[in-house]
C-alpha cells in the first residue's frame, strides 16, 4: 500500500498491516531503496504496522544527495503519517546511523531500536576509513562504466539470494544508487554515534552478520554504550543479512518486539 499525498510522498513510503498494531519503521542502507525490506514487511504485516521509506539520494529521491537532516525529516514524516506516533526503528548500515540519530533526538517516538551493520563508530581511525571509502565510491561511480559495473554486481548479488521472484524483481527494478556511499561518507564521518546511542533509554538489539568485518567493528563497545542492548550474530552471513537470511532475520525481529518492546497504552 502506498500513502496518499502529493506525487513524491506516494512514491516514497510503503505501509502495510493493521493501523492499530505496534508500528515498525524500516530504514534502508546506502545503494538500496525501501524495497530491500520487502521480505520483512511481507512477513510481519500480519501482526504489525510496517512502513518503509526512501532516503535522500535513493529511489523516489534519486535526484538528491544523501544528507542526514533531510533523512531525519523523512523518518519523522513516516512516523507521523504511518503510525500512531511511535515505532520500533529497524536500520541497516546507513539506515542504522539514521535511526540512531533520530532516537537520540526523539526518544519518545522510538519504542525500540534494531541496528544492523552499523556498529562501527565513524570517529578517530574509522573517520578516516569512512572518508576514504566515500572518496573511492565517488570516483568509482563517476564514469558511466563504473555505475553499470556496480549495477551488474548488485543485480547478480540479489539474484543469488533465496528471495521470492517478485521480491527479487522489485528490488532490482527500484535500482541501485552506489554514488550515495560517497555522499553519505562525509556526512556521517566524525559523528560519535556511540555517544548518541548511549542517550537512548529504550531496548536495543544489534544484529550483525558474522562476516561483516568492517561494520561489526566495535559491536561490543557499541552494545555496552547503550542503556539496554543485546548482540545477535548470524553465522556465515555478511553485511546485508536481512536479505541473506530473511526468515531468520524476521524471526529475530518478531522475538525482539514481542519480548522486549513494551506496548504503548
Amino acid at each position: 500500500m502506498l500513502l496518499s499525498g502529493d506525487g513524491h510522498e506516494r512514491e516514497s513510503i510503503d505501509v502495510d498491516g493493521p493501523a492499530d498494531a505496534q508500528a515498525i519503521v524500516f530504514v534502508h542502507g546506502a545503494m538500496f531503496t525501501r524495497t530491500m525490506w520487502l521480505p520483512q514487511r511481507r512477513a510481519l504485516a500480519d501482526e504489525y504496522r510496517v512502513a518503509a521509506f526512501d532516503l535522500p539520494g535513493h529511489g523516489a529521491y534519486a535526484d538528491e544527495s544523501f544528507r542526514m537532516e533531510p533523512a531525519i525529516d523523512r523518518l519523522a514524516e513516516t512516523i507521523e503519517t504511518a503510525t500512531d506516533g511511535s515505532a520500533v526503528l529497524v536500520g541497516l548500515s546507513l539506515g542504522g546511523y539514521v535511526a540512531t540519530e533520530y532516537a537520540s533526538r526523539h526518544p519518545e517516538d522510538v519504542d525500540g531500536l534494531v541496528l544492523t551493520g552499523s556498529s562501527a563508530n565513524p570517529v578517530r581511525g574509522m573517520e578516516l576509513v569512512t572518508r576514504a571509502n566515500g572518496v573511492l565510491a565517488r570516483l568509482a561511480t563517476r564514469p558511466d562504466l563504473g555505475k553499470r559495473a556496480v549495477d551488474w554486481l548488485a543485480t547478480r548479488w540479489v539474484r543469488n539470494r533465496d528471495l521470492e521472484p517478485d521480491v527479487e524483481q522489485a528490488i532490482i527494478e527500484a535500482g541501485f544508487y552506489p554514488k550515495q556511499f560517497g555522499d553519505a561518507g562525509p556526512d556521517i564521518a566524525g559523528v560519535n554515534f556511540r555517544e548518541k546511542l548511549s542517550t537512548y533509554p529504550g531496548p536495543t538489539v544489534i544484529i550483525n552478520g558474522e562476516n561483516d568485518k568492517i561494520m561489526r567493528r566495535g559491536e561490543r563497545k557499541h552494545a555496552a554504550a547503550a542503556q539496554d542492548a543485546r548482540i545477535e550474530v548470524f553465522a556465515d552471513v555478511g553485511h546485508i543479512c536481512n536479505l541473506h537470511r530473511p526468515e531468520a532475520y524476521n524471526a529475530r525481529l518478531r522475538n525482539f518486539v514481542r519480548q522486549r518492546v513494551v506496548p504503548r497504552q
